[in-house]
């Protein structure tokens, strides 16, 4: 099989996999739309991957992606040019380049410049790597339910769970906007070795995703370390679908679970939001998640215990019934439980009911919450831009 049929095959694989997952199962999810606003992008690529470059005459499929690219016009941003310079993704070919990789790598290593990343709608299948030499790098894509950057490594195809993620931040000022980073391995089921499938990992400080979509099950997104801000964005997973050490607050956020439904007077948990990784005193991160929603499928925690100092609080946030009555573990660890920061404030929803839960958890007053409320606890005035700068 030639380079181009195997690209076809991997492309008509993400579909494969999507649509007999139990992603589809969920009425209204992304996957429907997301899908549909890609039925022209398939359309283009099935064509662009019958194309022989070295025939002399003009076929028709020449000329179908020659009429594609006359009728392009990106809409980019207004910059200041001696501030930001910009480069064009396109996988139809009428861009600067057709895969984000390439792009990325034809920055200058530590340019004090923005680098700007228009992404053009359309499904990019490839592994992302932003090494800490091209700092001020950002992605801003059409749309998360149009632009997606898509892999599918495992913790055992990628040697561990951390190296699995179809994108991965190492850079510092990194910026995402109207995107969506996906990891589509098949979905495991609890306790499974190896399964875990990163969707993107931020190791970098001072990253900002505004209106971007997580997609994933298990792992889904890696909030490894440093200090990020989320906006309005979308997280899907299962099972410690946002897990790390980082410090980092969501504002506006969709948080869906995919965990597979709980017959009712079913007492078990098979899924859970956060797995903090904060493993002393000393260490300062923590997880925050303001005037959020909670929704979805299976009987879910809040959070996990993963190191002995996980903090995370919910604040404002709506939750329905998926969440379990005793809302959060310890990680089967006791000792866990006097020094684990978890503490909820003035959400509502069936799932927020604080009557059972574990006596670990703290019912937060306004003085004990007002630290999690805004962006001053990632020191936001010191280095985050508005959405349009």
């Amino acid at each position: 099989m030639n380079s181009k049929a195997k690209s076809f095959s991997f492309f008509i694989a993400i579909v494969a996999v999507l649509a007999s997952s139990h992603f589809m199962e969920l009425p209204g999810t992304y996957f429907n739309c997301f899908f549909d606003g890609f039925s022209t992008a398939l359309s283009f690529s099935i064509v662009n991957r019958h194309h022989h470059p070295h025939h002399h005459r003009d076929t028709e499929d020449d000329k179908a992606k020659q009429s594609t690219c006359d009728n392009f016009i990106p809409n980019f941003p207004t910059v200041d040019p001696s501030t930001t310079s910009i480069v064009c993704v396109d996988r139809n070919g009428c861009c600067n380049f057709t895969t984000v990789q390439a792009a990325v790598d034809s920055i200058g290593n530590f340019s004090a410049k923005r680098s700007l990343i228009w992404i053009n709608n359309g499904i990019y299948f490839e592994k992302v790597i932003i090494p800490k030499t091209k700092p001020n790098i950002t992605f801003q894509g059409q749309g998360y339910t149009t632009t997606a950057i898509v892999w599918n490594d495992t913790a055992n195809s990628a040697n561990g769970t951390f190296y699995s993620g179809s994108v991965q931040v190492f850079s510092t000022n990194f910026i995402a906007k109207n995107l969506s980073f996906m990891n589509v391995a098949p979905m495991p089921v609890p306790g499974a070795v190896g399964a875990q499938a990163v969707a993107i990992r931020i190791a970098g400080d001072e990253a900002a995703f505004w209106g971007c979509g997580f997609f994933g099950a298990q792992d889904t997104l890696h909030d490894d370390r440093g200090r990020h801000y989320f906006k309005d964005c979308y997280i899907q997973g299962s099972i410690d679908f946002i897990f790390g050490n980082g410090k980092s607050i969501y504002e506006n956020c969709q948080l869906i679970s995919i965990a597979s439904p709980v017959a009712a007077g079913v007492k078990s948990i098979n899924g859970a939001v956060t797995a903090h990784g904060r493993a002393t005193k000393d260490e300062n991160s923590g997880f925050a998640f303001v005037n959020c929603t909670l929704g979805g499928t299976g009987r879910i925690w809040l959070g996990r215990a993963w190191r002995p100092y996980s903090t995370v609080v919910f604040a404002n946030t709506f939750m329905t019934d998926i969440v379990s009555p005793e809302g959060w573990n310890d990680f089967n660890d006791p000792s866990r439980d006097q020094t684990v920061f978890y503490g909820e404030y003035n959400c509502s929803g069936a799932g927020s009911n604080m009557t059972l839960r574990a006596p670990y958890v703290q019912r937060l007053n306004d003085t004990q919450a007002l630290p999690f409320l805004n962006s001053s606890f990632i020191d936001a005035d010191t280095w985050l831009q508005s959405f349009s700068s």
